[in-house]
């Protein structure tokens, strides 16, 4: 098959014919029709993550399983699939509590296996986490689901349970902020969309956002605190870094809830944040990591029935080839939305 190579960090990347996988016992492999280039993508290219090289990228996918093997009880060749990027071992008390995305022996790929910037992909422990795609809802948009828009989905209804009518400040509107914009709006919440570029604001007004503030060196809690009357009940930093938690955390109000969706890659891998604000206001520090398989029925129906609609969210589709130049770029870049690949353009 082909596949995006990785053979060292923060180095170019090939694409290139290599072995066909085989699908393990309790797995399958999916035939990839879709998948999302994530800024998660370039932590593991550049070193943020152990990865073992050669190495193949690529955790939002989407396709038709090809192989299923032994011991595989709910999925047959020719399924329409998608899996979220966390995979559970399905036996741990996590899992089988459904909270397989905290799973202490998960699978990722494109972290800890290889990845979907490919032809094929191998999914394991398949009745614990393949998902099944509608028929009305397409292969993009269901690779969509697998890290930025399920990852939102969740932050907002599971995690900080955003009600009706409620502020909420999303920082950063890419691919999960974005999301988060669409879903607040569908769930009845008054967003405020904040990101450097004004394409990106742009497109957060078009899927909700009621305000759109620019990151131009200015105070954004301020700004935030102005145009909601003393703050967001609920922040989101869908970038990753120490100023964007700090502005997404200033901007609540008193009792407020913070979810935190963007990675804070560090040296020592602790990350900052305002904790005398916190105390002092009694804020909910919360993070988000993914979404199990058992919550995406409720997700999907609402992307089947149109009250969500994550395909809008894709800016481009483009083939192997392409998505191995933009990878690095991923950092600096600042798309109003998704970049999907096909692994069958090139």
């Amino acid at each position: 098959m082909r596949a995006m190579i990785m053979d060292a960090l923060a180095e170019p990347l090939e694409v290139r014919d290599v072995e066909a996988p085989r699908a393990p016992d309790g797995g399958v492999v999916v035939e990839v029709f879709a998948t999302g280039l994530c800024k998660s993508d370039w932590h593991a290219w550049v070193g943020h993550d152990d990865v073992t090289l050669p190495h193949v990228p690529g955790h939002e996918l989407a396709g038709l399983i090809v192989e299923v093997g032994a011991g595989v009880q709910r999925w047959h060749v020719g399924d329409r699939v998608t899996v979220p990027f966390v995979m559970g071992c399905g036996v741990c008390e996590w899992c089988l509590s459904g909270n397989a995305q905290v799973c202490p022996d998960q699978q990722q790929p494109g972290f800890t296996q290889w990845g979907s910037f490919a032809e094929r992909v191998v999914l394991r422990a398949a009745d614990t986490n393949v998902v099944r795609i509608p028929d009305g809802v397409s292969f993009e948009a269901a690779a969509a689901l697998g890290c930025r828009f399920a990852t939102a989905y969740r932050a907002l209804t599971g995690r900080a349970r955003v009600q009706a009518g409620e502020w909420i400040t999303v920082v950063g509107a890419g691919g999960v902020g974005l999301s988060a914009v669409m879903i607040g709006a569908a769930l009845g919440a008054r967003v405020i969309a904040v990101d450097r570029t004004p394409a990106a604001l742009t497109a957060a007004r078009r899927l909700g956002a009621e305000h759109a503030v620019v990151a131009d060196g200015s105070d954004i809690p301020a700004a935030v605190h102005e145009l909601t009357g003393g703050g967001s009940h609920v922040s989101v930093d869908a970038v990753g870094s120490a100023q964007t938690a700090r502005d997404a955390v200033l901007s609540l109000r008193r009792r407020g809830r913070h979810v935190q969706i963007g990675l804070l890659p560090t040296s020592d891998g602790m990350s900052a944040m305002p904790m005398a604000r916190v105390i002092a206001w009694e804020l909910d520090l919360l993070g988000s990591h993914g979404m199990a398989a058992v919550d995406y029925p409720e997700m999907l129906s609402l992307i089947a029935s149109g009250a969500l609609r994550p395909q809008e969210l894709i800016e481009r589709v483009v083939g192997l080839g392409e998505a191995a130049a933009l990878l690095p770029t991923m950092d600096a870049a600042s798309p109003a939305g998704m970049t999907m690949v096909d692994p069958r353009r090139d």
